[in-house]
């Protein structure tokens, strides 16, 4: 007998099947069927939305971190550098296969 492989759900996912548990109007075994997931999945999920509920409200949450800018730069600067790299010893390929 072969495992199913492991699936990672989607957070939007989660929240939406957990906000389905909360609402009551189908049980937990029937939505899970509805959903593919185990239904202590759904349980879990249940209790993660109700216990971080009130951080959705809360004021002193955390400033959403984006990307780094100067992380970003230096990867674009390594990455054209590998490019300009690449295509040089390409053309140097070509050139030499040109020859024979």
């Amino acid at each position: 007998m072969s495992k199913r492989p492991r699936r990672n759900h989607a957070p939007t996912f989660k929240a939406k099947v957990a906000l389905e548990a909360l609402r009551g109007e189908q049980t937990i075994v029937e939505l899970s069927e509805r959903y593919q997931v185990h239904p202590n999945q759904i349980t879990d999920w249940k209790k993660q939305l109700l216990e971080h509920a009130s951080e959705v409200f809360s004021k002193d949450r955390p400033p959403e971190q984006g990307p780094i800018v100067k992380d970003l730069h230096a990867k674009i600067g390594q990455l054209s550098m590998e490019n300009d790299f690449l295509s040089n010893a390409l053309g140097r390929i070509g050139d030499a296969s040109a020859k024979k």
